[in-house]
């Protein structure tokens, strides 16, 4: 008896990947693969296989006058069924797939939604609620640091570096800085796999971190986390875990205070 064949299609910033998780595991058939963009896929080892979104061509599929990459379309009807997080809103592209065994969902919440966004992707496939993403992560070295990561996807949600680096000079614990590939910050440690990142961060007393998708990785990973909102509404977009703490679960119009951030991370050590 031939095994049950599902893919799973999920586009997305690491943030909203990672909030997806639970409903992805919910949705696993006896074989289950996962097309997701090149950074999330070493979170994906739960699966049974994972391919980078880029790889796959599935971006052309449906353009007027271009062809597919040879062998996509036999891959995609080699599958049970299909739920795709891609393409929902893009008229070509399904009608290019209308013949599959395809079921889309919107790739974020509508405006209008009140509930976490990963509660919002576990409704939509039917899981219950609520959920708490997890990332396994290799248990490495604890150390007496506190990293921090001072960046996010969009600039208004970052707290002022400057901030960051008058903090880490008064915090009792070293700092141990963090940042991508593509963000300027000369003494931050970099990962290339965010896997690797998310064992490094875990293994640290406490992170501090911006609304961002590493500090949602740090949540799923275990991680004390304390992660500072200032213009995003914590109630949707917070990291969730068990030893997750947000700053700021309202909106304010004025930056948190470093003495403020401080006398919150203390408390978070004791």
């Amino acid at each position: 008896m031939e095994l049950m064949r599902r893919l799973l299609i999920r586009p997305g910033a690491i943030g909203d990947c990672i909030l997806a998780l639970p409903a992805l595991e919910h949705v696993r058939a006896e074989y289950t693969e996962v097309w997701a963009p090149s950074a999330v896929v070493p979170l994906l080892n739960a699966f049974d296989q994972a391919r980078s979104l880029a790889t796959t061509g599935l971006d052309l599929l449906g353009l007027e006058g271009v062809h597919a990459p040879p062998g996509l379309v036999s891959a995609l009807e080699s599958f049970d069924s299909i739920y795709s997080w891609y393409g929902a809103n893009r008229p070509e592209f399904r009608q290019a797939t209308a013949h599959l065994p395809i079921s889309f969902f919107s790739a974020l919440p509508p405006l209008s939604n009140s509930r976490h966004v990963a509660d919002f992707f576990a409704w939509q496939v039917g899981c219950p609620t609520p959920v708490n993403p997890f990332v396994g992560v290799a248990a490495g070295d604890a150390r007496n640091s506190i990293v921090i990561h001072p960046f996010s996807g969009g600039r208004l949600k970052n707290w002022p570096l400057n901030s960051f680096r008058e903090l880490a000079s008064r915090l009792a614990l070293p700092v141990e800085w963090c940042a991508g590939p593509e963000e300027e910050l000369a003494e931050a440690v970099r990962f290339e796999n965010l896997l690797d990142l998310a064992g490094w961060i875990a293994g640290a007393r406490l992170y501090i971190g911006n609304d961002s998708g590493i500090t949602h990785l740090a949540a799923a990973a275990g991680a004390k986390v304390m992660a500072l909102f200032c213009k995003t509404d914590a109630a949707i977009w917070a990291p969730r875990g068990n030893n997750v703490r947000v700053m700021g679960e309202r909106f304010s119009m004025e930056p948190f205070s470093v003495e403020e951030v401080l006398r919150y991370a203390e408390r978070l050590l004791e």
